[in-house]
C-alpha cells in the first residue's frame, strides 16, 4: 500500500531546544522592524519592477542610515561599481486541478465506446483489464484482441496499458476510446489512470474503476454508470486496493445497460520554474554594499537572510538599520518580505549592509512548508571588489551554470555547535574503552544522543539537502559496530525478507506453509522476516483492517500465526508484523447511513475519524497527513485513540511475540505519532512506507532526487529516528538508470548514492521489489531482466535491504543466496562506507569498505590492483562482485 506526504514537526529533547537551527520555517515574535524613507525606497523600487532590469541600468541606489536610524535611498552615476551579478533558476511545486471523465456511448446495436479522459496535463496511461462472466479468480484479465486501442501493450497476462491522446492540437484534454462488442463475454471493465510523468496512480475512492456491463455485477462501493455516480475523489496514490471477484454464473443480463458521463476533480503537483536575480553594487559615497533581490516567483515572498563576516562563513545579524517588514529570527537570522511588484508578476526588495561585511547569504520562504534555495545550497551574494571577482553574465546564469562563488555554502554557522558535541560524545565512547567495567550501556546511551543531534543537523535542510551527514562523524560506531544504536533501527546488520506477496492469502494456511520455510531461509541469511497484516480485514490481504484484536485472518489462524512466529525464532530469525494504524473499517452506519461508528475491543465512535474527509464524516480533528479514501482515517491526535492502539502494539509484542514493525501508509498521520508509539512497544526495528512520486520534467526523471529523498528524511526526522523507512528514492532511480543505462544517475553531486541511503543509511531499508509493485499487481514493476542488477546494488551497499519473496523462490535464487552469503561473509551494514569509483554511462562500480567491490551495467570494469587481493565471488548478466581474499 503506498503512501501520502505530510509536513513533520520535529522533536528535540530538552537539552537540545537551546540550540536549534534557524533555518526552520517557524515564526518569529520579535518585530525589528526599521523605518525607511518611503517615498524614495517606493520610487527606487518601481524602477527595479517596471523592466529596468535590477533598477541599476544607468544608476546605483544606496542606503544609508541617517543619525536617527532612518534609512535613506541615494543615487550615484557610477556604471561600473558591480560587484556581483547573478540569475539563479528555481523550482517550485504548484498544485494543478483537472477532471478525469467517463463516457459510455452507444454506437449502434451492441457495438459501445467507452472514452476515458482527463484534463491535466501529463503523460496519461489507462491500465486496465476485465472480467469475464463465470471468472472466479482475478477480476483482472485481458480484454479481446478486437477491444484494444492502437498503440495498447499487454502487462503480462492480466492487463492491458493503452496511452491517451491529446484530442486536438493545443488541447489539454486527453481521451482514449475502447470498442465494446456486448455479445462478448465481458462482464465489467476495470481500470486505473497512470501520470507517467509522477509515477502516480489515480483511482476511485482509493480503489479500481469499474464499468459494468450487466445487471448484476455485485456493487464493491466502486462502480460507476448512468445509476452510480463517482462521488469525490482523494488524493493520488501510487497503489492500487484491489476489489472482490466479479459475480459467477452462465447467465447474465445487459438490459440495465444505459448511455452515461461521469467526472470527477482530481489534483496533482506540478513543477514550475523560476528564477532570482540578484545585483550587489558598493556605492563609492556611502562605502555601503547595496543589494538587490528581484524575483518573478507568485505570491508572497519572505527572504530569510544573514551576513558572513572575519572568514567564518557563519550566519550573522548584521547592525541596523533593515529594510521595511523585517523581523528578527531566534536571534540567528533575519526576515525580510519582498515588496510586490506593480505589475503583479513578482517582487522586489533592496538590502543596504556595511562594506567590511564579506557576504550575504539567504534562502527564499513561500509559505510554512515551502522553502528555495539554490540547488541545494544556500544563496551566496559574494561582497568583494569587482577586480577580484568577475562579474558573472546573465547569460552564464540561465544556462544553469552555477557561480563558482555560489559554491560556498555557509555550512558552519549552521552545524558547529551540533558537530562539535558529536564529537565531545565520541571522545566520551574513546574514554571509556580501556575501563575495565562494562560499558555497553554506556556506549548505547552516548550512541543514542548522537543519532538524535545527527536527526537536529537534517533537520536544518528539511525542505532541500542536508549540509550534514550524520554518518560522516559517528567515528565511535566503526569501532562498535555490533553496538545497538538505539529501539527500532537493529544492529546495522539485517537482511530483511518479506514473507509474502499479494497472493498469498488465497491458500488460507499461509502460516503454515512459512513454517516450513523457516530453516531454508535462516540458511540463506536472513535476518529479519516481515509478515502481512495479521488482522481481520475487509479485503483478504489485510489492508483494510477492522476488528484489530481479532488476529484469525485469511493467512491463518492466531495461534498459526503464534507457531510462525516461534518457529523462526528458534532458527535466529526476528519478525516483523504489518501494522495498519493509518485507518480502519467501521462496524457500523451512524444515523446519516455513514460507516464510521467501530465494533469489537476498540468500539471507537466518529471522534476517532479525521473531520476533512467528506466520505466519512468524522468528528475528530483534521489530519495530520494525506487521507486514505477507502476507509475511515483515524485521528491521531485524540488520547484515548494512541492509548489504545500504544496497547494494541504492546498486546501484539506480548502474545504473538513480534519483534518490530512494518508500518503501512506513514505519510497518512504525523510522524512525531510515531515515535510515541515506539516508544511505548519498543521494537527491535521498525520501518515505514513513506511513499510518493519522484521528480520529473517532461516524462523525464530529473537527474537530482534531493526533494523527494528529503520528505522521506523528514519523515524518519520527526520519528526522533525511532524507525527507518524504505528507500522510494533508490529503487526510483535504480529503475530509470537500469532502464535506459544511464548509470550516471547513481552517484549525486556530492559523489553519494543518491537516494535515503546516501544520507542517512542507518534509516533506508532499501529494496527493489515488493507485494505492491511487484507480484500479480505490477505496479511499479522493476526493469525485467535486469533484478539481479538491482540486488547486486542492494545487497553489496550500505541501509538495511530488503529482498522480495518472489524473487528469492525463482531463477535468481542461487545468484541472491550468493549476494547473502557475501554480505554476512564479509560483515557489512547499514553504515558501510561507499567509494563510487565509476558513474558513466554504462556502467556503475563501487568500493564498499574496502573489502568488497562492484559493478553493474555492460560497461567494464576491474577493481585496481594492488595491496588488496581481489577474487571474484558473483557475478552475473551485466553484474560482478569482487571480495578482499
Amino acid at each position: 500500500m503506498s503512501t501520502v506526504p505530510i509536513e513533520p514537526l520535529l522533536h528535540l529533547s530538552p537539552l537540545r531546544r537551546s540550540s536549534t537551527i534557524h533555518r526552520g520555517p517557524t515564526t518569529s515574535s520579535l518585530n525589528l522592524r526599521c523605518h525607511f524613507t518611503s517615498k524614495k525606497l517606493h520610487s527606487i523600487g518601481r524602477s527595479i519592477a517596471s523592466g529596468n532590469s535590477l533598477g541599476f541600468r544607468r544608476r546605483s541606489v544606496a542606503i544609508r542610515a541617517s543619525s536617527s536610524d532612518t534609512a535613506v535611498v541615494e543615487t550615484t552615476s557610477q556604471s561600473d561599481d558591480v560587484i556581483f551579478k547573478g540569475i539563479f533558476p528555481v523550482q517550485r511545486i504548484d498544485k494543478a486541478e483537472g477532471k478525469i471523465y467517463v463516457r459510455l456511448k452507444k454506437v449502434k446495436e451492441n457495438d459501445w465506446e467507452l472514452s476515458v479522459g482527463c484534463s491535466l496535463p501529463g503523460k496519461w496511461i489507462l491500465h486496465w483489464g476485465v472480467s469475464y462472466v463465470g471468472d472466479t479468480g482475478s477480476e483482472w484479465d485481458q480484454p479481446p484482441e478486437d477491444m484494444r486501442p492502437p498503440g495498447s501493450l499487454a502487462i503480462k497476462d492480466y492487463a492491458i496499458e493503452t496511452p491517451l491522446e491529446k484530442l486536438s492540437e493545443g488541447d489539454s484534454f486527453h481521451q482514449v476510446t475502447i470498442n465494446l462488442n456486448l455479445e462478448s463475454s465481458v462482464a465489467a471493465l476495470n481500470f486505473v489512470l497512470k501520470d507517467e510523468e509522477t509515477g502516480a496512480w489515480y483511482q476511485h475512492k482509493g480503489r479500481d474503476f469499474k464499468v459494468p456491463l450487466l445487471d448484476d455485477v455485485p456493487d464493491d462501493g466502486n462502480l460507476i454508470g448512468a445509476k452510480k455516480g463517482f462521488g469525490a475523489l482523494g488524493k493520488l496514490s501510487n497503489i492500487i486496493v484491489k476489489q472482490g471477484k466479479s459475480s459467477s454464473g452462465s447467465t447474465k443480463e445487459r438490459k440495465g445497460l444505459e448511455e452515461f458521463y461521469e467526472e470527477m476533480p482530481i489534483s496533482k503537483h506540478v513543477s514550475g520554474d523560476n528564477s532570482v536575480s540578484v545585483t550587489a553594487r558598493k556605492c563609492p559615497e556611502t562605502s555601503k554594499n547595496i543589494v538587490s533581490i528581484e524575483t518573478d516567483l507568485p505570491g508572497d515572498v519572505t527572504v530569510h537572510w544573514g551576513v558572513c563576516k572575519n572568514g567564518s562563513k557563519k550566519w550573522e545579524i548584521p547592525a541596523e538599520p533593515y529594510p521595511e517588514e523585517t523581523f528578527l529570527f531566534k536571534n540567528k537570522a533575519l526576515r525580510t518580505r519582498l515588496q510586490r511588484k506593480d505589475s503583479g508578476d513578482g517582487s522586489f526588495g533592496l538590502f543596504s549592509l556595511d562594506e567590511k561585511l564579506e557576504g550575504l547569504c539567504f534562502v527564499l520562504k513561500l509559505n510554512e512548508n515551502t522553502w528555495l534555495n539554490n540547488r541545494g545550497e544556500d544563496f551566496y551574494v559574494p561582497f568583494l571588489t569587482s577586480t577580484s571577482l568577475p562579474v558573472e553574465t546573465e547569460a552564464a546564469q540561465v544556462s544553469g551554470k552555477t557561480p563558482k562563488t555560489n559554491q560556498e555554502v555557509s555550512e558552519s554557522g549552521f552545524t558547529d555547535e551540533i558537530i562539535t558535541e558529536i564529537r565531545n560524545l565520541a571522545i566520551d565512547i574513546s574514554s571509556h574503552k580501556n575501563q575495565k567495567t562494562n560499558v555497553k550501556e554506556v556506549h548505547i546511551n552516548i550512541l543514542q544522543e548522537i543519532e538524535k543531534l545527527a536527526a537536529e543537523a537534517y533537520s536544518i535542510f528539511r525542505s532541500t539537502t542536508p549540509t550534514f551527514t550524520p554518518e560522516s562523524v559517528l567515528e565511535a560506531e566503526a569501532d562498535e559496530p555490533k553496538i545497538k544504536i538505539s529501539s527500532g533501527t537493529g544492529s546495522g546488520f539485517e537482511i530483511l525478507c518479506q514473507g509474502f506477496n499479494w497472493e498469498s492469502h488465497k491458500s488460507g494456511r499461509w502460516y503454515k506453509e512459512l513454517q516450513e520455510k523457516a530453516d531454508e531461509l535462516a540458511s540463506l541469511g536472513f535476518t529479519v522476516l516481515w509478515l502481512p497484516p495479521p488482522t481481520e480485514s475487509v479485503s483478504p490481504e489485510g489492508y483494510m483492517p477492522k476488528d484489530l484484536y481479532n488476529l484469525n485472518s485469511r493467512y491463518g489462524t492466531i495461534d498459526e500465526l503464534k507457531e510462525t512466529v516461534k518457529r523462526f525464532h528458534k532458527v535466529g530469525i526476528k519478525v516483523l508484523g504489518d501494522a495498519v494504524l493509518n485507518h480502519r473499517c467501521a462496524h457500523f452506519k451512524n444515523s446519516n447511513g455513514v460507516w464510521n461508528l467501530f465494533g469489537g475491543r476498540l468500539n471507537w465512535d466518529d471522534r476517532a475519524v479525521v473531520a476533512d474527509d467528506p466520505h466519512f464524516q468524522g468528528r475528530g480533528n483534521k489530519s495530520s497527513g494525506d487521507n486514505f479514501h477507502a476507509a475511515p482515517n483515524i485521528d491521531h491526535s485524540q488520547d484515548f485513540v494512541r492509548k489504545d492502539i500504544k496497547e494494541w502494539l504492546c498486546w501484539m509484542r506480548e502474545e504473538v511475540g513480534y519483534d518490530g514493525w512494518r508500518l503501512d501508509f506513514v505519510r497518512g498521520f504525523w510522524g512525531g505519532y510515531v515515535k510515541d508509539y515506539m516508544d511505548a512497544s519498543k521494537p527491535y526495528f521498525a520501518v515505514g512506507e513513506y511513499w510518493d512520486s519522484l521528480s520529473y520534467t517532461y516524462g523525464e526523471m530529473d537527474y537530482n532526487q534531493d526533494a523527494h529523498r528529503q520528505r522521506i528524511v523528514d519523515w524518519i526526522n520527526a520519528t526522533s529516528g525511532a524507525a527507518g523507512a524504505f528507500d522510494v528514492t533508490t529503487k526510483g532511480i535504480l529503475h530509470a538508470a537500469l532502464q535506459k543505462c544511464e548509470y550516471w544517475r547513481l552517484s549525486d553531486p556530492k559523489g553519494k548514492p543518491p537516494g535515503v541511503v546516501g544520507w542517512w543509511p542507518s534509516r533506508a531499508v532499501t529494496f527493489i521489489e515488493n507485494h505492491d509493485t511487484g507480484s500479480t499487481q505490477g505496479h511499479w514493476r522493476f526493469p525485467g531482466g535486469k533484478e539481479m542488477q538491482g540486488y547486486a546494488y542492494i545487497l553489496t551497499h550500505p541501509g538495511t535491504p530488503a529482498v522480495f519473496f518472489d524473487h528469492i523462490y525463482s531463477d535468481y535464487r542461487s545468484e541472491i543466496a550468493s549476494l547473502l552469503s557475501l554480505r554476512n561473509r564479509q560483515k557489512l551494514h547499514c553504515r558501510s562506507e561507499v567509494n563510487i569509483v565509476k558513474s558513466e554511462r554504462d556502467v556503475y562500480a563501487a568500493i564498499i569498505d574496502e573489502k568488497v567491490a562492484m559493478k553493474i551495467g555492460p560497461g567494464h570494469y576491474e577493481p585496481p590492483s594492488g595491496s588488496q587481493n581481489w577474487s571474484v565471488a558473483v557475478e552475473g548478466r551485466d553484474y560482478k562482485v569482487w571480495e578482499t581474499s
